[in-house]
């Protein structure tokens, strides 16, 4: 009994060393592609740096023509369903940024590290 727990134990072990392998090796990756230094591609990713956001910018359009002051309520007809369009997209469409993937790099790679010196 306690030599299956061992072994469960150590497979469960080499897959978390894995992952953690293949953690370290894209935020290299990641690292490495930030610091390309060709005026093209330093171009490209400066747009994903700043992905656009369509979601909360007809969201805000949406809450403002809703606040808008106006007799005949024509603008609170159009804001509201604009409000509920950019929630919509901002579950349907991804604006993560290359900053936001290799934040979640880091915390994979922190949790996955703490995990592993939690068992050992």
């Amino acid at each position: 009994m306690k030599r299956e727990m061992e072994d469960t134990l150590a497979k469960k072990l080499e897959k978390f060393r894995a992952y953690s392998d293949s953690v370290k090796r894209r935020a290299s990756i990641y690292s490495d592609i930030y610091r390309i230094d060709d005026k093209k591609t330093a171009k490209s990713l400066g747009a994903l740096h700043k992905a656009p956001s369509p979601g909360k910018k007809l969201q805000k359009i949406g809450f403002i023509m809703l606040w808008v002051p106006e007799p005949t309520g024509v603008t609170c007809a159009i804001g509201a369903p604009m409000i509920l369009a950019g929630r919509f997209l901002n579950k349907k469409y991804n604006s993560a940024t290359i900053t936001d993937v290799g934040q979640n790099t880091r915390d994979a790679f922190s949790s996955i590290n703490d995990f592993k010196n939690s068992i050992l």
